[in-house]
C-alpha cells in the first residue's frame, strides 16, 4: 500500500433518486472531477430539517477524486442537486493501492 497524504479524498453526497444521481455521476466523469463513483441504494437518512424530524430514502455517492478538484466537484453538485442543503463532504485517503491512486490522478488530469 502506498501513502497519499491528502492528495486523494473520497467525497460523499445523498441523491433522492438513481436519476439525480446518474445526472452528477455523469457530469462528475465527464468535467473529469472524478475517476470514478460509486452509486449505493438503500440508504435511509434520519436527520432534523426546519424543526421536524425527517426520514427519507436515499441513494449515496462515494466520488473518488484528488484533493485539489475537491472544491470544483463540490461546486459542480450543488450546482445539479435538487435539494436546498446538499450533503457534501470530504475524507482524505490516507493509503490505497498505488496503481488505482496513480489511475484516480491520471484520470482527473485534464
Amino acid at each position: 500500500m502506498a501513502a497519499a497524504a491528502g492528495k486523494f479524498c473520497m467525497v460523499f453526497v445523498t441523491v433522492p433518486s438513481r436519476e439525480v444521481a446518474k445526472t452528477i455521476a455523469g457530469g462528475l466523469l465527464s468535467e473529469k472531477l472524478a475517476a470514478c463513483i460509486n452509486v449505493i441504494p438503500g440508504v435511509t437518512s434520519y436527520y432534523e430539517w426546519q424543526g421536524k424530524m425527517e426520514e427519507d430514502e436515499e441513494l449515496l455517492l462515494m466520488i473518488k477524486s484528488t484533493s485539489a478538484k475537491f472544491s470544483e466537484l463540490s461546486e459542480f453538485v450543488k450546482s445539479k442537486h435538487p435539494y436546498d442543503c446538499v450533503e457534501v463532504i470530504s475524507a482524505d485517503i490516507d493509503q490505497g493501492n498505488q496503481p488505482y491512486l496513480d489511475w484516480i490522478e491520471k484520470t482527473c488530469t485534464k
